[in-house]
This record gives structure tokens, sequence and C-alpha cells, in this order.
């Protein structure tokens, strides 16, 4: 019996994946059924790429210092 980590696309090679994907992506554009980008969606996407990019870094560096960065205004002193 197979593990089932040793099965499906997931497992294999990561230059094997991108020669399948590579070969339904063109058989996908020979169709005529491949999405193409405009610029907007391209535009979009890349936007919201970068949101959640960066407030993944902002959610990792809370967790870094759980008081937050030190710099909060408002604290008491003394």
């Amino acid at each position: 019996m197979v593990a089932k980590e040793d099965r499906g696309f997931a497992s294999m090679d990561r230059s094997k994946q991108r020669e399948i994907a590579s070969k339904g992506g063109k058989a996908a554009h020979q169709k005529g059924t491949a999405h193409e980008w405009t610029s907007e969606e391209a535009r979009e996407a890349g936007r919201k790429g970068g949101m959640a990019s960066h407030r993944r870094k902002l959610e990792q560096q809370s967790k870094a210092s759980p008081g937050g960065d030190g710099n909060a205004a408002g604290g008491s002193e003394g």
C-alpha cells in the first residue's frame, strides 16, 4: 500500500510539476480556453498579492515581539 504523502501532484519533483503544468497551459491556449489576463486584472492581482504579503509580514513581526514594537504611544513610564 502507498502512503498518502507518496501520491499525487504535490509529492512530485518540482521540475516534474512544472513540466506537467506547462503542458496543461499550452493545451488550454491551443484549445482556446486559457484565461488571458487584461492589464487591469493583472494590476488588481498584483495589488492583492502585495497586500497579503505585507499583512503576513506585519503578523510575523507582532508574533516575534508579543508586546508590540515598543514604540506604542500612550504607555506609562516610571
